[in-house]
């Protein structure tokens, strides 16, 4: 197989494993996780060879739309941060926090939502250094937050963070007469973002490219998996995942077994 056979992209459908448990703080929750993204070696490889979702931007990794909050409250923490924000640490530097949002309008005629996103500038999101900035490139609000000594998703806006985990929540209502309460943890692939994922020029999720992390997906993204479904059901999470991790019950990752299959030199 050839080095372009092992980069290129997996199938979005593949078999897959996934776990449930009830979410030890609310027994009327059920939650279900897909382990075989959560034992997969996906990480970050922005600035690391990231090809970038537009092949004609490929330094703006997937930061080019700008980013949507997913409520007032969120929109909210972001301003506040943003106030932490210096000329020397954000190359758009704004001294007035309502410019670093706008206003979009999307769907059909009658059907038409109002969403709120940061702006964009040149191109990226207004928070994106680019290269050659003093301060450093990429995300002031990541960089910031590691200035401060905390984790990034306390400053990001959430979908930035999240990614590349997709939560939903969806309702079951038994025979019984009796209602369940699912969250489901799984991948962030290209379906997640809507008709418009399936225009990025490359996607991580799916590409070994990306899946060279040191170590399972579960394990480098515990901070942002017990922020989504509290530390209580993360350990258990963790420790359903530990198990299959150990025993390599569950079905591998695509993405990861080529990855794996790679020689060293392309996992430098």
């Amino acid at each position: 197989m050839t080095e372009a056979e092992h980069l290129a992209e997996t199938e979005l459908d593949f078999p897959r494993e996934w776990i449930e448990f009830r979410d030890p703080d609310d027994s009327e929750t059920l939650i279900r996780a897909d382990t075989t993204w959560l034992l997969s070696r996906w990480t970050c490889i922005f600035g690391n060879g990231c090809p970038g979702i537009d092949a004609e931007q490929p330094e703006d990794g997937c930061c080019l739309h700008g980013a949507y909050f997913t409520d007032m409250d969120d929109e909210r923490r972001v301003k506040k941060i943003v106030r932490k924000l210096t000329p020397q640490t954000w190359q758009n530097y704004r001294r007035k926090t309502a410019s670093i949002v706008e206003d979009v309008l999307e769907g059909e005629d009658g059907e038409e939502e109002h969403s709120r996103k940061t702006t964009t500038v040149d191109g990226a999101c207004i928070f994106h250094n680019r290269p050659g900035f003093e301060g450093g490139t990429g995300c002031a609000l990541h960089a910031q937050a590691l200035r401060d000594g905390v984790h990034p998703l306390e400053y990001k806006p959430e979908v930035c963070w999240q990614v590349p985990i997709k939560r939903d929540f969806s309702t079951i209502e038994h025979a019984d007469e009796t209602v369940t309460e699912v969250t489901w943890i799984g991948e962030f692939n290209r379906r997640a973002w809507g008709s418009g994922g399936h225009e990025f020029d490359w996607w991580c999720t799916t590409s070994p490219q990306a899946h060279v992390g040191a170590e399972p997906l579960y394990r480098s993204y515990e901070a942002e998996l017990v922020e989504l479904i509290g530390r209580a059901a993360y350990d258990v999470l963790a420790d359903m995942c530990a198990q299959r991790e150990k025993t390599g019950q569950a079905a591998q990752h695509p993405a990861t077994r080529r990855a794996l299959s790679l020689t060293p030199v392309h996992r430098d």
